[in-house]
């Protein structure tokens, strides 16, 4: 019992000792802090007039800052000055020697009103001319005399005349280029003529590569597009496969009676109609090439200028009763800069029958157009009759499209229905060259 007095009586001893020394330290600290104040700058007049603001309270709402500036607000520093230092910012104190330097400010420099006055002269555009100028594009084949396409040239040997008047190269190159094909398939040949034509179908789509988009069309009587460009793959691949399927007009001579006859159906031998007169006159079976031609160069106008646009055709070359005329259709290509290659098989494929094919008798239409197509389009056709030379010719004629030299000069023709001829020339004699003979000014694309 008393060791237990003597402990409370201990503590109470240490902690009267503790208030004690407590009350002495807590004066010293507070003269402590008063003595030597940080030098300030003496506050200003505006800012010894601002209150300083309540700590918020639970009791009163916080206050809304207006949307209105300051009236001690100062105005903005002229460009390359320093902002003057004001009480409510302190003195930037100065770099020390050896810290960095800041970057030095933007060199602004303003405008005088004379300048100015200068700079917005109305009659500063009269004395400006505006001169139209589209560039126009040429391939060119060139080739040595076995036929053999001729590569290692340059620029300088080349020589380009528009109307006879020599022109000025400002673009060259013999990159090969990526094709936009339509390939048209004629489907009025006899049908042993289009089967041998549909066992080629991998022969041609190994002819076009990868970078390639290439697009389908039929025509006999009326023009059918089988499939929009897309990339030589698979869905390529599907498309050839269902046209093995299509079947030519019947093989032999023309029907001129019997049941299937012109006259009509028949009975026993007689006309199911007494009436009906009888005719053997074969009719006219009609052929529009034209009409797919224009069709596959008006799809080709809308596709990216930096391919090279091309019309494959694989045909005999009739010409009969289409819409669109020769001249119509050649106009549409040149102004497009479509280069139409072909194989010409059946009767475009007969030796000699080229010779005789140029000829066109009014309202009979054309025996073999191809050529003049490939002639003033500068591309290629070639003629063969078996199915292993059909299957090279696509390899042959897709390459040499692919691999042709590119010149370019600038013109100032505007858009027109006006023919302008282009003549190509190589230094050497010895090579021939192969190029469009002309073309119609169109209208330049639109820049995105």
């Amino acid at each position: 019992m008393r060791a237990g007095f003597r402990n409370r009586r201990r503590r109470a001893w240490l902690e009267a000792a503790a208030f004690c020394l407590l009350a002495w330290l807590i004066p010293v600290f507070g003269r402590a802090q008063t003595q030597d104040p940080p030098k300030q700058d003496p506050p200003t007049k505006d800012a010894a007039q601002q209150e300083i603001p309540d700590a918020p309270s639970a009791s009163r709402p916080v206050p809304q800052f207006p949307n209105t500036p300051l009236a001690t607000e100062q105005p903005a520093p002229p460009p390359n000055q320093a902002p003057p230092e004001t009480a409510a910012s302190p003195a930037t104190p100065a770099p020390k020697p050896d810290s960095t330097p800041s970057p030095p400010p933007f060199n602004v420099k303003t405008a005088t009103s004379d300048a100015t006055t200068a700079a917005a002269d109305p009659n500063e555009g009269l004395y400006k001319f505006v001169v139209p100028v589209n560039d126009v594009l040429v391939p060119v084949r060139v080739t040595d005399q076995g036929g053999h396409l001729v590569s290692g040239l340059f620029s300088k040997d080349f020589s380009v005349y528009e109307d006879g008047q020599k022109q000025k190269l400002n673009f060259f190159t013999s990159d090969p280029f990526a094709l936009s094909a339509a390939v048209i398939l004629d489907l009025g040949m006899p049908d042993v003529a289009v089967q041998k034509v549909n066992q080629t179908f991998p022969a041609l789509q190994a002819a076009f590569s990868a970078f390639d988009e290439v697009s389908i069309y039929t025509y006999s009587s009326n023009v059918a597009r089988v499939t929009d460009f897309t990339a030589a793959g698979k869905k390529l691949t599907d498309v050839l496969n269902e046209l093995k399927m299509a079947r030519g007009r019947n093989n032999g001579p023309p029907v001129l009676n019997g049941p299937l006859g012109p006259q009509g159906p028949v009975v026993n031998g007689r006309p199911l109609d007494p009436g009906m007169p009888t005719v053997v006159t074969p009719a006219k079976e009609s052929h529009v090439l034209n009409d797919a031609v224009l069709a596959a160069a008006m799809d080709l106008s809308r596709r990216e200028r930096s391919r090279r646009k091309i019309i494959f055709i694989i045909s005999d070359g009739r010409e009969y009763r289409s819409d669109a005329s020769y001249r119509d259709v050649l106009r549409v290509l040149l102004s497009n800069g479509i280069l139409v290659y072909g194989v010409g098989v059946e009767s475009a494929a007969i030796p000699g029958y080229n010779k005789i094919s140029k000829l066109h008798i009014p309202l009979q239409g054309y025996s073999d157009i191809l050529p003049k197509y490939a002639n003033a389009t500068g591309g290629e056709i070639f003629t063969e009759f078996s199915r292993d030379a059909i299957e090279s010719a696509y390899a042959q004629a897709v390459g040499d499209a692919r691999n042709l030299y590119t010149v370019g000069y600038a013109t100032r023709a505007v858009p027109s229905s006006t023919y302008r001829t282009i003549e190509v020339k190589v230094a050497r004699p010895d090579l021939k060259v192969y190029a469009k003979d002309g073309y119609y000014p169109a209208a330049a694309p639109p820049r995105h």
